[in-house]
């Protein structure tokens, strides 16, 4: 029975780890829930929306393509813009982004609660 117990807890502690390697980063869950809410987005329109520096878009945007998460099309445009949008598969996430909203909004409550009770 121990064992058992013991490998359900290896086994979660995996998934958690393996889904913070995923959305890890101070921008990837934003960046989703700008996508998956509000539909595609052109790379400027990113850089605006989330108030991050273009090289950091960048590089938070290929590993979400690399996990399956968004897709990037390249417009035959002049100038070239290229667009992302969430993937099917990125709306399976939208649980876990609103309980992050929920938990957020709480957080931020009380803590401005107790600063403002101190």
């Amino acid at each position: 029975m121990h064992k058992m117990i013991q490998a359900e807890c290896k086994k979660a502690q995996l998934a958690v780890q393996d889904t913070l390697y995923v959305v890890n980063g101070k921008w990837k869950m934003g960046l989703l829930s700008i996508l998956i809410n509000n539909g595609t987005k052109r790379f400027g329109e990113l850089v605006r929306e989330a108030e991050i520096s273009p090289r950091i878009l960048s590089k938070e945007l290929q590993e979400l393509e690399m996990n399956l998460l968004i897709t990037r099309k390249v417009c035959d445009t002049k100038p070239v813009t290229v667009e992302y949008s969430a993937t099917p598969y990125s709306k399976s996430l939208m649980e876990v982004i609103d309980a992050m909203i929920r938990w957020g909004t709480t957080h931020r409550e009380m803590v401005a609660a107790a600063f403002a009770n101190a």
